[in-house]
């Protein structure tokens, strides 16, 4: 029930498909209420839908994936993340991101300004999401990133002043160091994170690891479960949440005065 047109432009990616067309179509091939048919019916949706990441024009240039990266923490119900030689993102303060920005990276003032505020955006899914209760975090950082300088020293304490202390007003934000005393592990040598979504039905997990060159995604189950695994390892091989930031404390006084 629909013109030959339509039918051609979708087929050739020239046009998006309505939810009603998705719908017909899972059920004309049987997958009414299945896995498939339920990832492609909310897939149609979703498509339709306005985010707010589009509005910055820094992640439309940028070929390194932080706009896909942004898109899948958006929908997870659970991130799981490991850092160095910085802190994580979605814990790093306005001027310490600033700074990240503006010395490592070398961008310019309105990039360095849409990119602190597209972290600072995401920042909000830890407090409150529209559609989804706000994002859980389980972050492991290795022992450097606190001895990473970063900005300024000022800059560097009011960063683990936020850290030092437990976060009561983030109840579901889970902070643990990886000390230089811990041995080695399986994926500690680069960051990345492991998003995990309420209704696999609907999303699997998948993994984003960050290089200088980008992003990579890795989606592959039996991959992704090694990761999965991996950063359960990392987790046990840190320092607990207490102990985590007492090292944080005692680094902070070391470094910028008691």
């Amino acid at each position: 029930m629909i013109s030959k047109s339509k039918l051609s432009r979708l087929e050739n990616a020239q046009a998006t498909p309505l939810p009603r067309d998705m719908r017909d179509l899972v059920r004309y091939y049987g997958v009414e209420g299945k896995t498939e048919g339920n990832k492609l019916q909310r897939l149609a949706r979703d498509a339709r839908r306005q985010v707010w990441w589009t509005d910055f024009d820094v992640l439309a240039a940028d070929p390194g994936g932080l706009d896909a990266h942004v898109a899948y923490e958006s929908d997870a119900t659970l991130e799981r993340t490991y850092t160095l030689p910085f802190l994580p993102a979605l814990l790093q303060t306005m001027d310490y991101a600033k700074a990240v920005f503006r010395d490592m990276e070398g961008r310019s003032e309105d990039e360095i300004n849409q990119l602190v505020e597209v972290r600072m955006k995401r920042q909000e899914a830890l407090r409150h999401r529209e559609e989804l209760p706000p994002l859980q975090l389980v972050a492991v950082t290795h022992e450097s990133t606190l001895r990473q300088f970063v900005g300024s020293p000022a800059i560097m304490r009011a960063q683990l002043d936020v850290l030092a202390e437990p976060l009561e007003e983030l109840p579901d934000v889970h902070v643990r160091v990886f000390p230089f005393s811990a041995r080695p592990v399986f994926s500690m040598t680069c960051m990345y994170a492991y998003f995990e979504y309420q209704d696999p039905s609907l999303e699997q997990d998948v993994v984003h690891i960050e290089t200088h060159a980008g992003f990579r995604t890795i989606d592959d189950p039996v991959r992704v479960a090694k990761y999965r695994a991996a950063h359960e390892k990392l987790v046990a091989a840190s320092l607990g949440e207490e102990d985590s930031r007492a090292l944080i404390r005692s680094t902070r006084d070391e470094l910028y005065g008691a």
